[in-house]
């Protein structure tokens, strides 16, 4: 049978225990006040970043709430990106210094890279053009796969097209990308990602509609 000095002792450990938990919550919750703004801006400043890399030409970006867009134009996007492999991430609006919409800038993932996912942003203007793209997240082969950025991006920038392919002998069209050799994975991945994305712009953002 525990004595009266084992309870107190017991109830005196769980007291110190508690108010080390209690100080250290408080101590987070200070310290994620503290940082919370710094953090967002941070995120914010790379967005901007990233945007301004594939859309140079625009003034200020402005994200999209993608429920604004018509369910109806949405469904295709969603089956065309799923067939591919691809998943759907923020949208922009790109504008110039009079408010003129330039076009969008659109983050897409592909889930087939060769060791991992792949996360780029892509601009592409109201006309339609493929204004450029930069590859965000990448963890492919170095040497092969991790060339995605230096090799793969400059082949689509300024190119209108309605899809890409890829080949390895050599691109020979506007709507061909030549492949990086050795990473043909990478580049379908990105490929695959690419199409996406123009097909969004053409199903669900084109004609000013969702403007």
């Amino acid at each position: 049978m525990k004595s009266k000095n084992d309870f107190g002792r017991m109830f005196k450990e769980a007291g110190i225990l508690f108010a080390i938990t209690l100080i250290a919550g408080l101590v987070l919750g200070f310290v994620y006040e503290l940082t919370k703004e710094p953090i967002a801006y941070q995120k914010e400043l790379k967005v901007q970043k990233a945007c301004e890399a594939v859309f140079n030409g625009a003034a200020s970006f402005e994200e999209m709430d993608a429920n604004l867009i018509d369910e109806m134009k949405m469904l295709p996007v969603k089956i065309y990106a799923q067939e591919n492999s691809v998943e759907l991430g923020t949208l922009y609006r790109a504008f110039a210094e009079d408010g003129t919409l330039l076009g969008y800038v659109i983050a897409v993932t592909s889930t087939e890279g060769y060791a991992g996912d792949i996360e780029l942003m892509m601009g592409v203007t109201a006309e339609g053009m493929l204004n450029g793209i930069s590859i965000l997240s990448i963890s492919e082969t170095a040497g092969l796969g991790m060339e995605a950025g230096a090799v793969l991006a400059p082949q689509f920038a300024g190119k209108t097209v309605n899809a890409f392919s890829y080949t390895k002998t050599g691109a020979a069209a506007d709507d061909q990308i030549d492949a990086i050799t050795g990473a043909t994975i990478t580049t379908r991945a990105v490929t695959n990602a690419v199409n996406t994305g123009i097909y969004y712009f053409n199903t669900a953002l084109r004609e000013g509609g969702n403007r």
